[in-house]
């Protein structure tokens, strides 16, 4: 079959071309492994110029809408697919790739899928005319996906019957697995000695975040020694914390190192229309690295951790995060049973792209 994604280019501040990673590369890559023909059309807002790059065996094309203008970026979107000819469509990485991939469909007679691995809504909810051409691409797309079951559920509410919305959860990339601690820890300049805990990813209330300062705090006045590791660009207040330790942004290829310099890995969500439905991929990657992790307990991480109580803590409940950091400190636990790859999860979208066409 012929595959056309589009996507933005940008999506979680990462550049796909320049630092491919996550389900809107490796989805592509490993279905054009099992002989498809794929193309990703990429879109972008920051004054690029239009380009074409062949990267894994995959045509990555990009437009920018404030280079070209609304009306020559969309016709240009729609030469690309009317080139291509493609079988599906499928739209990635924004609630905008769910309706263009639906224009797109309509002008080439492709089918349609959207993968979700958000609840896109929650990112502006004041944007309601927006939210609406979601939902109704929802409705008229062949193959819808989502990155657990919460998020399909709330994605099935929309669609009013037709196909049940299809789960492909997240995964680790190949680059997150089992290395040396302390080859790590020399690699990154942290502490050879001591213990660390450690947070990778956004720093946001809305995440919850800030509860971990306070659990740290608590965890670190019954073992002294305890360190909190900070990757990125935490606020202030966090790294005027005794103990805190920061890397500062990290090169993508040692973000392996990082988790596996950790004890324990810690992972905060909060309990909001943005949490509800997030499937973190850094739990991902600490659960495929085998690092102990403790959690907040929303719906989503639960599911992605089957439920395991050893690792699970309450939101908002500081005293016992801190009581489980020092539990998996004293015995680490991290057998996580069999984790999906990225491979897999192309093997099932595969799967359900032949179900439809028969």
């Amino acid at each position: 079959m012929r595959l056309l994604f589009v996507g933005k280019r940008h999506p979680q501040q990462r550049d796909l071309i320049e630092r491919p990673y996550g389900r809107f590369h490796h989805l592509p890559v490993e279905l054009s492994t099992l002989g498809h023909e794929v193309q990703v059309l990429l879109c972008s807002h920051r004054h690029l110029p239009s380009t074409r790059t062949r990267i894994a065996d995959v045509d990555w094309l990009n437009e920018d809408i404030r280079t070209l203008g609304v009306g020559d970026f969309f016709r240009r979107l729609s030469r690309h697919a009317a080139e291509f000819r493609p079988d599906w469509i499928v739209g990635m990485s924004d609630t905008y790739y769910g309706w263009i991939a639906n224009g797109l469909g309509r002008t080439t007679g492709a089918r349609v899928a959207i993968d979700a691995y958000d609840n896109y809504e929650a990112y502006m909810p004041w944007n309601l005319p927006l939210h609406a051409f979601w939902r109704r691409s929802i409705r008229a797309a062949d193959l819808v996906t989502a990155a657990g079951p919460q998020l399909a559920q709330r994605l099935q509410s929309h669609r009013r019957g037709g196909r049940p919305v299809e789960i492909i959860p997240m995964a680790a990339d190949p680059e997150f697995r089992p290395l040396d601690k302390q080859a790590c820890r020399r690699t990154l300049g942290l502490p050879a000695e001591g213990r660390l805990v450690g947070y990778v990813g956004s720093w946001a209330r809305n995440r919850g975040t800030t509860m971990l300062i306070d659990s740290f705090r608590q965890a670190r006045a019954v073992r002294p020694d305890l360190q909190l590791v900070l990757s990125g660009k935490p606020p202030p207040e966090a790294l005027a914390e005794p103990g805190v330790v920061s890397t500062g942004y990290v090169p993508d290829a040692q973000l392996p190192d990082v988790i596996n310099a950790l004890d324990v890995a810690c992972v905060v969500t909060a309990d909001t229309s943005f949490g509800r439905y997030s499937y973190p991929a850094k739990l991902c990657e600490a659960m495929a690295c085998h690092v102990p992790v403790v959690a907040t307990d929303t719906e989503p991480v639960r599911w992605m951790l089957a439920g395991s109580t050893d690792h699970l803590v309450q939101h908002g409940d500081a005293a016992s995060f801190a009581k489980r950091m020092l539990d998996l400190l004293d015995a680490p636990r991290a057998e996580y049973g069999p984790r999906p790859t990225w491979q897999d999860q192309a093997l099932k979208l595969d799967q359900l792209f032949s179900e439809v066409v028969r």
